[in-house]
């Protein structure tokens, strides 16, 4: 008997748990865009409680801390970066390609407003970058990630012939996230397509030529 009334007690203890995923994925979604609003430092319990229609006590069993809040939405934006950008890169037949897809995807990323503060991580890198901890560490590390996948594409197309070999390749990368930073401002500013359409038009001008003296 008592085995019986433990199995049927299973379904409801997972659909307990499944219900608390989704509580923490639609608060840590909530999050993600009010820290690119409101800024990172400005997320609260009692602030998200009040965004997501939940108690502050409903919402503190999630999170034990603000860091911890933190620490988990920058994990969430993470994910969301990774789905939209650094996966669909990643199935590019060549190394040029998956430099172009990068890029390209970064600025679908924008354009989409997948945040209404723009880029997630420009916004909270700027803002914590003289704040120390393990958030500020987080973000810098993240940032690292994305600046170590755009040098290595470029390098990896050197090795495939697809980029000038003399080319400086972290020069390259350094003017592909400026002009990347540019537009996530720029777009956030005009809400508007010609920034995002200057950008790709600015990193085919920058790459043609490289490209062009690795075929001669």
């Amino acid at each position: 008997m008592s085995v019986r009334i433990f199995d049927a007690d299973v379904p409801d203890k997972r659909r307990r748990r499944s219900d608390g995923v989704r509580s923490r994925g639609a608060i840590l979604g909530e999050a993600a865009r009010l820290a690119t609003v409101e800024g990172i430092e400005g997320l609260s319990i009692g602030r998200l409680a009040d965004a997501v229609g939940m108690s502050k006590s409903g919402v503190y069993a999630h999170f034990g801390s603000k860091e911890e809040l933190q620490l988990a939405t920058v994990e969430a934006a993470e994910s969301l970066f990774a789905r939209q950008v650094i996966v669909p890169a990643a199935d590019a037949p060549t190394a040029l390609g998956r430099l172009r897809l990068l890029v390209g995807r970064y600025l679908d990323y924008l354009e989409a407003e997948t945040f209404p503060g723009g880029c997630f991580f420009a916004s909270a890198l700027c803002e914590m970058d003289m704040q120390p901890g393990l958030v500020r560490d987080r973000l810098v590390a993240l940032h690292e990630d994305w600046r170590a996948r755009l040098e290595g594409a470029v390098r990896d197309a050197q090795l495939e012939g697809a980029i000038d070999p003399a080319e400086d390749a972290a020069q390259l990368t350094f003017e592909l996230e400026a002009v990347l930073l540019l537009a996530n401002v720029q777009y956030v500013v005009a809400r508007a397509a010609e920034p995002i359409e200057r950008t790709r038009r600015a990193v085919d001008h920058r790459l043609a030529p490289t490209v062009m003296a690795a075929r001669e």
